[in-house]
């Protein structure tokens, strides 16, 4: 009896341990609202104190969610989406990243996450190396990143795009607060690096339309532009923050990141005040017909990718974590499928970790030859409406 007491009181002291090992977790990496959005209240797009679309509300209809109804405890435990093997990769060190930067280049390093190399320039986009939670445990990866955080180069500029955990991750922003790099931001997200002790001089935050431009450092002008999403780091801080795209602008090149958007009339906007664009980065993962204007559909990438009159398409936000209830490789053999039919795509499919310059890196259809996941579905291409 005695020696069935201490089994129980050590299993309840390791439960108490682990609870209080996520809370704290959870709170430090919960980060911090704006507390004073004095600022923000003549903007168009910000009312009753909150960000918001000019599209309106995002809806939600549980009644159409395709992949069946997903559990609250999911993220919790191994996603039947996931390969069935591990992703090719091309492994990298520091010793891979040369001092000056290319003209143009691209590492696609997973997820939303990639750097680019313009004009001398290096730009760390949304870095995220762990899981995309709160907590250590829920929504973990398919498998691990080419490139080990302690080795990344160091970027002249960190950007992030908006506040989820799969795009903002607090690891990362702490390893560079010290280093000699500057943080763009949406408006309010800035309050997170601030909790998380990065010096308020290397941030700037970038509402829509708002440009930033470091003339020290070369001519390279940073915009943030609309995307049609929202964000939350705690169920009580949704669109406390904003979110965007960014139009990168050389004296020759010029570079889109979508960010997470739904489809929406502002593609064709920057198309026509910024582009054409040498290549566009665009979100191709989490779509569904339950949340139909968060992400775009595999039709909308093609239709995105014409009206911001890129040369290249790059997809990002796909084969690292089940966000949306997808096979991991569905929504890349639908906008290939797509690009191929349409014929007018300039689709560039690198592997993860493998340096990609426009023009001259031979790429692959590298998932086609690997096995789908325990949970292929076999669907077609959907589209929202």
């Amino acid at each position: 009896m005695k020696r069935f007491a201490k089994i129980f009181i050590a299993a309840v002291a390791v439960s108490l341990a682990a609870v209080a090992l996520s809370t704290g977790c959870a709170l430090r990496e919960f980060g911090q609202v704006p507390q004073d959005v004095s600022s923000y209240e003549a903007l168009p797009y910000f009312a009753d104190g909150k960000f918001r679309n000019l599209e309106g509300d995002m809806p939600f209809y549980p009644n159409r969610v395709r992949g069946g109804k997903p559990s609250r405890y999911r993220h919790l435990f191994p996603s039947s989406n996931a390969p069935e093997t591990a992703l090719p990769m091309i492994k990298l060190g520091k010793d891979d990243f040369a001092e000056a930067p290319e003209e143009l280049a691209v590492y696609w390093l997973g997820h939303a996450s990639f750097i680019i190399e313009l004009e001398g320039k290096r730009f760390l986009v949304d870095p995220v190396f762990g899981n995309a939670a709160p907590i250590p445990f829920a929504v973990q990866r398919y498998g691990p990143t080419p490139l080990k955080r302690k080795d990344l180069p160091l970027p002249d500029y960190v950007l992030i795009t908006h506040d989820h955990y799969d795009h903002l991750e607090y690891a990362t922003i702490r390893h560079f607060k010290d280093k000699e790099t500057l943080f763009i931001v949406p408006l309010g997200v800035g309050s997170h690096l601030l909790k998380w002790g990065v010096p308020p001089e290397k941030i700037r935050e970038l509402g829509w339309g708002d440009a930033f431009s470091e003339f020290s450092k070369g001519d390279i002008s940073i915009v943030a532009e609309r995307a049609v999403h929202f964000s939350a780091r705690t169920w009580s801080s949704r669109n406390d923050t904003l979110w965007v795209s960014y139009v990168l602008k050389g004296n020759q090149r010029r570079v889109f990141i979508s960010g997470d958007t739904g489809y929406g009339e502002h593609f064709r906007d920057i198309g026509e005040k910024h582009g054409p664009f040498d290549i566009a980065f665009f979100e191709i993962d989490a779509w569904n017909s339950g949340w139909p204007k968060s992400h775009l559909f595999p039709t909308e990438v093609i239709r995105a990718y014409h009206d911001v009159r890129a040369v290249s398409l790059v997809p990002v936000h796909w084969g690292v974590f089940d966000l949306a209830l997808h096979p991991w490789d569905e929504s890349i053999r639908m906008v290939a499928a797509l690009a191929d039919e349409d014929g007018k795509v300039n689709l560039l499919t690198p592997l993860m970790g493998e340096k990609l310059i426009p023009g001259r890196t031979e790429v692959s259809r590298w998932w086609e030859g690997l096995s789908p996941s325990r949970n292929e579905s076999g669907t077609v291409a959907l589209d929202p409406n």
